[in-house]
C-alpha cells in the first residue's frame, strides 16, 4: 500500500464544521482516498444518501439564520440534534452541542484551532478520525 496523503490539518477550514457541530474533517467518510466526502457543506456527489438527506443540514432554519449552525436556532438543541449527539457522545466521544456551545461562546476560527489540537495523531501528525480507535495513517491509539 502506498503512502495515504495527510488531509489533517492542513484541510481543516471553518467550512468544514457542519450545522449540528460536527468537524467533517474527522470523518471517515471525508479522510477515505477512494471518492472522499466534501463534507456536509459541501458537493453531495461522495456523500453518503443519509448525509444528503440529514434534517439538520436541510433544516430551514439554519437556513435563514445568519451563523448557520444550530445554536442559532430557538429548537436549540432540537431532537434530531439530541439524538445524533447521544450516539456520538456514547459511540465515539464527541459531543456537537459542546462543539456547538464551543463555537457559540470562543468564534469558529478558535473551535478549529481547538479541533486541530485535539484530534492530532501525537506520532505522526495526521488525523485521529473520530469514527476509529486509532490514526488513519500511523496506527497510533487515541488517547
Amino acid at each position: 500500500m502506498g503512502a495515504v496523503e495527510k488531509r489533517y490539518p492542513a484541510a481543516i477550514t471553518p467550512d468544514m464544521i457542519a450545522a449540528c457541530g460536527m468537524d467533517c474533517t474527522l470523518c471517515i467518510g471525508y479522510l477515505r482516498e477512494r471518492k472522499p466526502c466534501a463534507g456536509c457543506r459541501g458537493d453531495d456527489a461522495n456523500k453518503p444518501s443519509h448525509c444528503a438527506v440529514c434534517v439538520i443540514k436541510n433544516c430551514d432554519q439554519i437556513a435563514a439564520g445568519e451563523s448557520g449552525f444550530c445554536y442559532e436556532c430557538a429548537k436549540f438543541p432540537c431532537s434530531r440534534l439530541r439524538q445524533l449527539d447521544k450516539r456520538y457522545r456514547t459511540k465515539y466521544g464527541m459531543s456537537m452541542i459542546e462543539n456547538l456551545e464551543r463555537i457559540r461562546e470562543g468564534g469558529l476560527d478558535a473551535f478549529v484551532a481547538f479541533e486541530q489540537e485535539r484530534w492530532e495523531c501525537s506520532e505522526c501528525g495526521g488525523v485521529i478520525s473520530v469514527h476509529r480507535d486509532a490514526c488513519i495513517y500511523c496506527g497510533a491509539t487515541k488517547g
